[in-house]
């Protein structure tokens, strides 16, 4: 099966051989993934355990054959079913054409395995799910950040006046919106798989910015009840830190940690942010937001 991804080649690259990224989107609709081993190199061994909806668990193991960076994949399924799969990346623009590429041992074994299986169908689910994870991953994490120069902001949460309290501080600092400015629910791909919305919530705001005195930055989002938070006096800001890399986010933020309280782990978001929130053995709350390219070599 092949495809036209509305991804550059690296970017699609980085979510076929990063576990953090796959196994967010591998499989057929309903599966989750456990990830045990994944060295993308020849030789290296592909280990992970697919949860189907049913409960039941699917133990995967392969071998990669072929690695050509930016260009090929290809892996050996040891486990049954046996098969070869070769994935090729082709850059067109801005876009990557995939094409995937699975051969059995025989026509009886696929036919079986397409019965049994519906590999082609689960193929088919794939790939859709590999074009939607980009799509919100990548587009959502431009979107709402308009910079990767590391920066140090506040990050302040409002019960659903956010738009209100901004608009406010804006006439009072004679200050000026920066980045996207106010961005609204609607604005944005939310996951398929995720909670649905209300209208109401749907004209929130997911992410705002403004710029007051000496360049600093105020961030903020909407955190009504209606979603499931809680606000209270003091979980309500945070020093969001931007770090310039996600070796240096995950550094700060398990140094904060020691003696701390992590409220939300460090873990790559529907939003395409490498993100986790703690508060340190001193009462401050903290947010780490890391949302890089992927590495250029």
């Amino acid at each position: 099966m092949s495809r036209l991804l509305d991804a550059p080649v690296k970017l699609v690259w980085e979510v076929w051989t990063k576990p953090e990224h796959i196994k967010e989107w591998w499989g057929p609709n309903g599966f989750t993934n456990t990830i045990s081993t994944m060295n993308v190199e020849e030789g290296g061994y592909w280990n992970l355990v697919m949860h189907g909806p049913d409960g039941v668990n699917y133990q995967n193991e392969s071998v990669y054959k072929e690695i050509i960076k930016h260009k090929k994949i290809v892996y050996e399924h040891t486990s049954t079913p046996h098969f070869m799969a070769t994935i090729t990346f082709e850059p067109q623009g801005n876009k990557t054409l995939i094409d995937w590429h699975m051969v059995f041992d025989s026509k009886e074994q696929f036919i079986q395995v397409v019965k049994t299986f519906k590999a082609d169908e689960g193929l088919r689910q794939n790939l859709e799910k590999l074009d939607h994870y980009l799509s919100v991953h990548y587009k959502l994490r431009n979107e709402l950040q308009t910079s990767t120069k590391p920066r140090v902001a506040v990050y302040l949460n409002f019960n659903g006046n956010t738009e209100e309290a901004f608009n406010y501080y804006k006439e009072i600092f004679n200050g000026k919106f920066s980045g996207k400015g106010l961005q609204r629910f609607s604005d944005i791909q939310l996951p398929a798989d995720g909670p649905q919305m209300s209208e109401a919530d749907k004209k929130l705001i997911i992410h705002a910015e403004l710029t007051i005195l000496g360049n600093h930055v105020l961030m903020a989002t909407d955190a009504p009840e209606s979603m499931g938070f809680k606000l209270e006096s003091g979980n309500n800001m945070h020093i969001n830190v931007e770090p310039g890399s996600r070796e240096e986010t995950k550094r700060l933020f398990d140094a904060l940690s020691e003696g701390g309280n992590v409220t939300m782990p460090l873990e790559d978001m529907f939003f395409g942010a490498y993100f986790g929130s703690l508060t340190d053995k001193y009462g401050i709350n903290w947010m780490f937001h890391w949302a890089g390219k992927p590495e250029e070599n």
